[in-house]
C-alpha cells in the first residue's frame, strides 16, 4: 500500500451519475474523492446518450426535411457519413476526458484514475494504471455508480464473430455495408435508425412480436412501421441461433432460429445489460459481486448495517436512464450531506430526499423515426398496479393543425392514462415525429399530479404539436359524457 487518504465521501465511478453526487456532496461542504477507471464522464459521454444522439440527430433532420413540400425538393443528396462522424468526434471529445476531469477538480473534488474495489467497510483500495494501490477511506459514505455493460447471449460462434456492442457501434469510423441488429429495446432500434440512415443495409432481428415492448404496444407499430419505410428489413419472432466469420476481416454467417441464414458484414447484439458490481469487492461486505444493488429511497443500500453504501444509476437497477441516474445522485447527494450534518431528513412521497419519481413519473425518449416518448405507467402497468384507469387516445396527425404544419402526412399518436378516482395522470405516451420535446410538459403533469381540472388551463399554443394536450382533454371529456 503506497497511500491512503479520509474523505468524507468516496464515489466509485465518474460518469454522470458518480459527478452528479460529487457536485452535490461537495456543495454541502463535504469533502470527495471519485475513482474511474475508465473516461471521465463514463458510458452515456462516450458510448452511448451522446454518440448515438449525434448519429441520430442528421438522419432525423433530413427525415423531417422530406416530410415538408419544397424542403423535401432541397434534399439532393445522400447524407455525408465524413461530416456525421466528425461531428460524433466533436461531441464526444474526440474521446478524451480531459475537460470533464478538469470539472471535477474545479468542483473541488479529488479525482483517483484506476480500479476501486471495496475493501471492508467504508474503505476503497483503488489499483492505479501504474500498479500503485491507493486506500480511500470514508467518514461518510461510499457511493456505488458503476453502471452497466453490454450483455452477449451465449451462442455458438460468437468470438470467432466479433459481435458490436453499444460501444462498437457508436465509435465506429464507417458504416458498415450491412449490419444485423439484435434487440427490440432502444439501443437496437436507435441503432437500426441510425445506421439504416447513413446508408448500411440493416436487418433488424426481433425474438419477441414488437419493438420497444416495455412502452404501450402502439408505441412499436408505429416505430417499426418507420423503420420498414426507411428500408429497414424488421423481422419478428426470429433471432440467432449461430454465427460464423470464417475469415477476420470477411463478413458473418448468420443461422436464424426460424431455418433461415443471412449474411452481414456487422453484427450487433443489443440483447441487455449487466451491472458492472462483478468486481468492486463486494464480498468484502458480504454482498453478491454481480448483483444489482437494491436501495431505500434516498438510494442507500438496504442490506449494509450502518447505512454508510449508496448506490445509484443503473448499479440499483430502479432505471437503466442516464438522467434518472442523475435525479438519484442529487438525491443521494444532499441526503449525505444532510446526515452528515446531522440533519433531518424529509424522506416523504416528494421529499427533498427521497427518489419518489423512481416508481411514479420515469421518463424516456427514444430518437427513432419516429419518435417515441413516454412517462408514468402504461395502461397495463396502472390496472396492475390497482388503479382503476380511464385510456384516452388521440391520433396526433388528423387531430393538431400544428402537426400537420410540422409534417404532411403526419403520423403519430398519443396517449393519457387517468386514474379514474383521483383524476389525475398515471402516465402519458407520444409516438410521432418531434414529440420528444412534448415530454417534459407530461412529466410535470405526472409528477406533479396535476388535478385534470387544472390541465384545462393549460393554454396549448396554436398551431404547435402541443395541442395535443388539448384533443386529449376533450376526448377525455367527451368520453365521459358519453
Amino acid at each position: 500500500m503506497h497511500k491512503s487518504d479520509t474523505y468524507d465521501v468516496v464515489v466509485l465511478g465518474a460518469g454522470p451519475v458518480g459527478e452528479n453526487v460529487a457536485d452535490r456532496v461537495r456543495a454541502a461542504g463535504l469533502t470527495v474523492a471519485i475513482v474511474e477507471r475508465e473516461l471521465i464522464g463514463g458510458e452515456c459521454s462516450y458510448w452511448a446518450c451522446v454518440p448515438s444522439k449525434a448519429l441520430l440527430r442528421p438522419v432525423l433532420a433530413v427525415d423531417d426535411a422530406r416530410r415538408v413540400a419544397g424542403a423535401r425538393q432541397a434534399v439532393g443528396s445522400a447524407i455525408d457519413t465524413v461530416e456525421v462522424l466528425a461531428r460524433r468526434n466533436h461531441y464526444v471529445g474526440d474521446w478524451d476526458d480531459t475537460g470533464q476531469a478538469d470539472w471535477l477538480n474545479g468542483i473541488g473534488a479529488t479525482l483517483t484514475r484506476g480500479h476501486g474495489r471495496l475493501d471492508g467497510p467504508r474503505r476503497v483500495v483503488v489499483t492505479t494504471p501504474g500498479g500503485d494501490a491507493v486506500a480511500l477511506t470514508a467518514r461518510q459514505a461510499v457511493v456505488v455508480c458503476t453502471g452497466t455493460r453490454a450483455v452477449m447471449p451465449d451462442l455458438p460462434g460468437i468470438a470467432e464473430a466479433r459481435p458490436w456492442t453499444n460501444r462498437e457501434a457508436t465509435e465506429a469510423t464507417s458504416v458498415p455495408g450491412r449490419i444485423a441488429v439484435v434487440g427490440a429495446g432502444g439501443v437496437g432500434v436507435e441503432m437500426a435508425t441510425a445506421w439504416q440512415g447513413l446508408g448500411a443495409a440493416v436487418t433488424l432481428l426481433v425474438r419477441g412480436s414488437g419493438l420497444l415492448p416495455r412502452m404501450e404496444p402502439f408505441v412499436g407499430e408505429y416505430v417499426a412501421l418507420g423503420l420498414a419505410d426507411a428500408g429497414v428489413d424488421v423481422r419478428t419472432g426470429v433471432s440467432v441461433a449461430r454465427l460464423r466469420r470464417p475469415q477476420a476481416d470477411g463478413p458473418v454467417r448468420l443461422e436464424l432460429t426460424d431455418g433461415s441464414e443471412l449474411e452481414v458484414d456487422e453484427i450487433l447484439f443489443a440483447t441487455g445489460r449487466a451491472p458492472r458490481t462483478d468486481d468492486i469487492g463486494l464480498e468484502t461486505v458480504r454482498l453478491t459481486p454481480g448483483d444489482w444493488l437494491e436501495v431505500d429511497d434516498t438510494c442507500r443500500v438496504r442490506a449494509v448495517d450502518d447505512g454508510w453504501l449508496y448506490a445509484c444509476g443503473d448499479a440499483n437497477h430502479r432505471a437503466l436512464l442516464t438522467h434518472e441516474g442523475k435525479y438519484q445522485a442529487r438525491i443521494a447527494g444532499d441526503a449525505i450531506g444532510a446526515r452528515a450534518a446531522g440533519k433531518t431528513l424529509d424522506t416523504a412521497p416528494w421529499g427533498v430526499h427521497a427518489a419518489t419519481a423512481d416508481h411514479h413519473a420515469v421518463p424516456q425518449v427514444f430518437f427513432t423515426d419516429p419518435e417515441a416518448a413516454s412517462v408514468g405507467l402504461s395502461a397495463d402497468q396502472a390496472q396492475q398496479a390497482g388503479h382503476r384507469v380511464r385510456v384516452v387516445d388521440v391520433e396526433i396527425g388528423d387531430a393538431v393543425m400544428g402537426a400537420r404544419l410540422h409534417a404532411d402526412g403526419y403520423r403519430g399518436r398519443a396517449r393519457m392514462v387517468v386514474d379514474a378516482d383521483e383524476q389525475y395522470l398515471l402516465g402519458v405516451t407520444f409516438v410521432g415525429p418531434g414529440v420528444a420535446e412534448l415530454l417534459h410538459s407530461a412529466t410535470i403533469a405526472v409528477a406533479g399530479r396535476v388535478p385534470i381540472s387544472r390541465l384545462w388551463h393549460a393554454v396549448p399554443c396554436f398551431p404547435t404539436i402541443s395541442e395535443v394536450w388539448l384533443r386529449l382533454l376533450e376526448a377525455f371529456r367527451d368520453s365521459a359524457s358519453a
